[in-house]
């Protein structure tokens, strides 16, 4: 399987709890009403967590890069179910019904998004 990671910052005008929210209740359940047109097998979405005793963490690589606001994450099976969704007339308009929902929370051009292969090192 193949994982779309998308790296997320909101925009400017929204604090962390508004971006969250609306990423949750309101991104969430469109991702989830088009995810078999689009092929996606798992979408699961990673909200930061601001608790000032995990700032250690961060600090002790002197980390300088800004935290995400959140993380998600799409699989798929493999490329081609990522290709054959933007092949079909459903697939393109669900992509574009995602991609313009998004611009209402996430500062695109800062967020960025990439594909990766799993390789599970503990755990299942």
């Amino acid at each position: 399987m193949l994982k779309l990671m998308f790296c997320l910052h909101r925009l400017p005008h929204l604090s962390v709890e508004e971006f969250q929210d609306y990423w949750y209740n309101q991104h969430g359940p469109l991702v989830r009403s088009v995810a078999d047109v689009l092929n996606i097998r798992r979408y699961v979405q990673s909200h930061t967590l601001a608790d000032p005793r995990l700032g250690s963490t961060a600090d002790a690589r002197a980390c300088v890069v800004p935290p995400y606001d959140g993380v998600a994450e799409l699989w798929f099976d493999d490329v081609e179910s990522i290709l054959a969704s933007g092949r079909t007339q459903a697939g393109r308009a669900a992509g574009l019904l995602l991609l313009e929902d998004e611009r209402k929370f996430i500062d695109l051009p800062q967020s960025p998004l990439y594909f990766v292969r799993e390789r599970v090192i503990v755990g299942d």
